[in-house]
């Protein structure tokens, strides 16, 4: 299969780019398109064929559920037994955007996108692009990230392409997304609501609509089961090893520094690191910066880029940098320690 790229601006869509694409959703194939936390990977919601293609071409394991991206806000009744007022808020203060809400499904929506559980995983996002493509469409998009199952989330169309080139007809190519890390998950079936994954809308941003929420005992355990979409497998590694250095910034860096001096006599090294880290690295070991670790924002946008930067750049092992569980950056810890398969270094 020939997979087709349509670059489109993303603040002014082409519409007969989008219109293919949304053809291609209508008669059950994949696309990937751009979305404002990573490139999702979308077909028919509704349609079970369909959405069993998906875990074909990501080799993703089929018991773990997608999220159904929707177009507008009043799609949501159709899909679910009811709405919570928690959830309403919820809805209200954050879509679109980079928020996920489960709640109870009804029989419209395909055991093949609950992994048979008997909630599904709702988004409204806040790309024009996305919302467009849902709206031509007709139905809402099935779309966990576009990648193949395990490997870093893609937040470029070329990202995209390394994956699954020749797997799906087409990608939309609007750009790198701006936010980087995928939307936050939150359980609103619960008696109080429960933060399954870490996101784009930040948990001191919840807790000051909520008053209160609950933490998913899987978000950073290698043993709980999880139960949000994305969250049950090894997700995020790059092709090598990565160790994880966890702590005091400065400690954190001096053994980053000392542990690659270490392990260049005898290996490629490779540091996925702040900015400020890399500039104290020895010139041999292949450094991606993240950004500053001073702006987490900045970490999560820059992430999964600096995850995949030893693709084409082979190394043996990588040493990564932690940063302050603090805005976004309790989402980009939650992404590095499984990156690093919970190898992690206590500084």
């Amino acid at each position: 299969m020939e997979t087709k790229v349509y670059a489109i601006d993303a603040k002014c869509p082409e519409f007969s780019s989008l219109a293919r694409a949304a053809e291609v959703i209508k008669s059950g194939g994949l696309v990937a398109f751009p979305t404002e936390t990573v490139y999702g990977l979308g077909a028919n919601g509704l349609n079970p064929s369909a959405v069993a293609k998906i875990f074909k071409a990501k080799g993703r394991p089929s018991d773990n559920p997608l999220i159904l991206h929707i177009a507008d806000s009043f799609e949501v009744e159709k899909l679910v037994r009811l709405v919570p007022a928690n959830a309403r808020v919820l809805m209200e203060k954050f879509w679109p955007g980079p928020l996920t809400l489960v709640l109870k499904r009804t029989l419209a929506v395909p055991d093949e996108v609950t992994g048979g559980l008997d909630t599904v995983a709702i988004r409204l996002p806040d790309s024009l692009v996305a919302r467009e493509l849902i709206r031509l469409a007709g139905v809402p998009i099935a779309a966990p990230s576009a990648n193949t199952s395990g490997r870093p989330s893609p937040t470029t169309a070329q990202a995209v392409l390394a994956d699954l080139d020749g797997k799906i007809s087409i990608v939309v190519d609007a750009g790198p997304c701006g936010i980087g890390v995928e939307s936050t998950v939150v359980d609103c079936t619960t008696p109080v609501p429960t933060l399954l994954r870490p996101g784009g809308v930040t948990l001191e941003k919840l807790l000051a609509v909520l008053g209160e929420i609950e933490l998913d005992a899987a978000l950073n355990s290698e043993s709980a089961v999880p139960r949000a979409p994305g969250m049950k497998y090894t997700h995020y590694a790059p092709l090598a090893p990565m160790v994880l250095y966890e702590g005091d910034e400065s400690n954190i860096s001096a053994a980053i520094v000392n542990a690659a001096t270490i392990a260049m006599t005898s290996k490629r090294v490779g540091a996925v690191v702040s900015t400020e880290t890399a500039a104290l690295l020895p010139p041999k070991v292949a450094v991606a910066a993240y950004g500053s670790r001073q702006c987490p924002e900045e970490v999560a946008a820059g992430l999964y880029q600096a995850l995949r930067a030893f693709d084409s750049n082979p190394v043996d092992v990588i040493y990564a940098e932690g940063i302050a569980e603090i805005g976004l950056g309790l989402a980009v810890m939650n992404r590095m320690r499984k990156a690093a398969g919970y190898r992690i270094v206590n500084c």
